[in-house]
């Protein structure tokens, strides 16, 4: 396979998995499927990240992540059927 397959191939799936975040998070429920919405989010989510409040919000949004993803993960590794998802 050719270099630029490969990284095609890369950032193909690399793009699906943030959409995959999108979902999971529940955003496009949330916003009935509404990009513009969603697009307008990302955006006020950027300028918040660039703010004097960014390091705050990267350290709230981070621990958020964390303890969602922890909460999907399966107490056994060998179970399938992983706990909902848990709001803070």
């Amino acid at each position: 396979m050719r270099t630029w397959q490969v990284e095609r191939r890369k950032r193909t799936r690399h793009l699906i998995e943030l959409g995959g975040l999108v979902i999971k998070a529940g955003i496009v429920d949330l916003t009935g499927d509404d990009r513009t919405m969603i697009y307008g989010a990302m955006i006020w989510m950027a300028d918040k990240l660039q703010s004097e409040d960014g390091e705050h919000a990267r350290g709230v949004w981070t621990k958020l992540g964390k303890m969602a993803f922890e909460a999907e993960r399966p107490a056994d590794p060998h179970d399938r059927v992983k706990p909902k998802q848990v709001r803070a």
